[in-house]
Formats: structure tokens, C-alpha cells, sequence
């Protein structure tokens, strides 16, 4: 159990700490996202500061690296009692995945929110909970234009509908500290939300001269 909770741990953190924000940044833009729009490290900044194409990669890249740590946590460790479906492995692998998209090793411990890495681990975990949160998460943003709000009742709602899916305990457990995580790093956006100076989801890019 202690090489379980110490490998997955740390594959899943290192996997995490590959900000496809910063890269994309960096790579195609010759430019640090942190140093632009919100200062944070994820695709909604990415879209709102290099673009629609930008934040299509940050996207496809925060997931897949949800999902490789999920599926590394699964397949080296398996089944902590064979034929009861909890695998410890996966669900430390992908929680701190999203840790490491937060506090990337490679990036100055910047990064950012790992609301997409959460979604691609909460799909690994509960696929019908994860899909429930989306839908959430789609109409709330589609009402409001408020994607951090949508991303904050989406996390909370996660392990209440795995917890009604009668998923394993341990894995609500993980999902409740997705969710307390992702709230915690929203908390500069509750603040503008209750002063009313939140920023609004925009297709339109703010792009400077890079």
C-alpha cells in the first residue's frame, strides 16, 4: 500500500506538472501566459490572450494527461481487492495530477487551476457523475458566461453524485478534495464574482503584439 500511495503520488504529480498553458505559450507564442490576461495557466486565459487555437491545444493536452496518470495509477497497481472496482492507484495518480497542474515542478511551482485535468480525472473516475457535472457546468456557463461559477458548482457537485452513484468511498473521498482544491483556487474569482467584477467567457481574443 505504501508503494501505491508513493508511486502513483509522484507519477501522477510529475505527469501534472506538464502545463500545456506554458508550453503552447512558450513553444508557438514565444510568450509566458502567466505574464498575460489573468496571470493564470490554463485554457481560458489561453483563449482569452493567444486564442481560440491556443486553447484548443491547452485542452486536449490538460485532459490527456488527466487521463495517462489516471490510466498509469490503474494499470501498474490494478485493483486494491480484485472484482470490487476501487483502484487506489488511479484515483492518488490523478488527484495529484491536477496538484501538479497547480504547482508545476518544471514551470516555478506557477501554474494553474486544473479545472480540465479534474474533468479528465473525474471522467476516469465516474464517467456518469463527470457528465453530470458537465451539463452542469454548460448551462451555468451558457446563463451566467461565468466559467469559473461553472467550474466551482460542477466540482462540489461531483462527488454528490458519485456518493448517489454508490461509487467507491474512496474515490468520492478523492473527488471531494478535487473539489475543495479547485474552489480553493478559485478564490480571488469569488471575490469578483460577489463584487461583481468577474470576467465574463468571451470568444473574442485580447491578443497583444507578441
Amino acid at each position: 500500500m505504501i508503494a501505491v500511495i508513493i508511486f502513483s503520488s509522484v507519477i501522477g504529480y510529475l505527469i501534472g506538472s506538464v502545463n500545456t498553458s506554458i508550453i503552447v505559450g512558450k513553444l508557438l507564442y514565444k510568450v509566458d501566459v502567466r505574464e498575460h490576461g489573468s496571470g493564470n495557466a490554463g485554457a481560458t486565459n489561453a483563449l482569452r490572450t493567444l486564442g481560440k487555437g491556443a486553447a484548443a491545444y491547452v485542452v486536449i493536452g490538460d485532459f490527456i494527461k488527466g487521463i495517462l496518470a489516471c490510466l498509469i495509477g490503474r494499470f501498474v497497481f490494478g485493483e486494491i481487492n480484485p472484482g470490487e472496482g476501487i483502484f487506489i492507484g488511479e484515483y492518488l495518480a490523478g488527484f495529484f495530477a491536477v496538484v501538479g497542474h497547480n504547482w508545476p515542478a518544471y514551470f516555478g511551482f506557477k501554474g494553474g487551476k486544473g479545472v480540465m485535468t479534474s474533468f479528465a480525472v473525474a471522467m476516469m473516475f465516474s464517467p456518469i457523475a463527470a457528465l453530470i457535472c458537465l451539463g452542469g457546468f454548460i448551462i451555468i456557463v451558457a446563463i451566467t458566461r461565468y466559467v469559473s461559477l461553472g467550474s466551482m458548482v460542477c466540482a462540489a457537485i461531483f462527488p454528490i453524485a458519485a456518493l448517489i452513484l454508490n461509487e467507491p468511498l474512496f474515490m468520492v473521498l478523492t473527488g471531494a478534495a478535487l473539489a475543495v482544491l479547485i474552489i480553493w483556487r478559485h478564490k480571488a474569482n469569488i471575490e469578483r464574482l460577489i463584487s461583481g467584477n468577474e470576467t465574463k467567457l468571451s470568444f473574442k481574443t485580447h491578443k497583444e503584439k507578441y
